[in-house]
């Protein structure tokens, strides 16, 4: 069963446009997780812009579903994660300044960088998944790294999706195929809606869990969180 996890950067960039607690950000993952949502997932930024290193304490302790923390391991980003031992960290090459992540990591060029942070997050006994472009030599070399999960980034397809679905799909159908060769678990994020992950479940139905948030914070503005997270399970169902 694919698992969807929430990503609730958007809640805590709706928070800090206005300073105070509200939205609550911790009260939003935990009502996830009591309306269906199988994982929460956040993703810290250096500048902080949406959710803060403290949010991230202080869900710890009170997240009952899988806690996923993605980032570029930058120190400041490792010494976090190995304190708070979620049960994965995504590693996502993205640069300080960018608005969004917008690409996956080049797993030739930066392998022996990522064996060696991948084995040190493993060493704490958390689950490594590392963000990747659909290129069958990346996920390969991603193998060689340790990793134990590789995220592909679906920018592309979801870009591609409405005018031309079986050609947005061909080229992670063919990754997704190669990392479950190597031997490797399997998440997609990026982009995933309620019009186009359904489609992209039925083709690669292998996939361990699914991250979005942007979709799923928009869509709740029109249906509640709780009819929206309904709807996306049914997608993976």
């Amino acid at each position: 069963m694919t698992k969807l996890s929430v990503n609730i950067n958007k809640v805590a960039t709706l928070r800090n446009a206005r300073g105070g607690n509200v939205p609550d950000v911790v009260k939003f993952a935990l009502d996830c997780e009591r309306y269906g949502a199988e994982g929460i997932t956040v993703h810290p930024r250096p500048d902080e812009r949406h959710i803060r290193y403290k949010d991230v304490y202080d869900l710890k302790p009170l997240i009952s579903t899988e806690f996923n923390i993605e980032g570029n391991p930058i120190p400041r980003f490792v010494e976090l994660v190995k304190e708070i031992k979620p049960a994965q960290v995504t590693l996502v090459p993205d640069a300080e300044n960018v608005l969004t992540s917008n690409a996956g990591w080049d797993t030739v060029k930066n392998q022996t960088f990522l064996r060696e942070i991948v084995a040190e997050f493993k060493a704490c006994g958390i689950r490594v998944s590392i963000f990747i472009d659909p290129e069958p030599q990346m996920i390969e070399m991603a193998a060689q790294t340790g990793t134990d999960r590789v995220e592909l980034y679906t920018e592309a397809y979801a870009r591609q999706y409405r005018d031309a679905p079986a050609k947005a799909i061909a080229p992670y159908v063919v990754a997704a195929t190669v990392a479950r060769e190597c031997g490797l678990g399997l998440n997609a994020g990026h982009d995933l809606s309620l019009e186009n992950l359904q489609y992209f479940h039925q083709q690669i139905p292998w996939l361990d869990e699914v991250s979005i948030g942007h979709a799923i914070i928009s869509d709740a503005l029109y249906l509640g969180i709780e009819e929206t997270i309904h709807r996306y399970l049914h997608c993976l169902r």
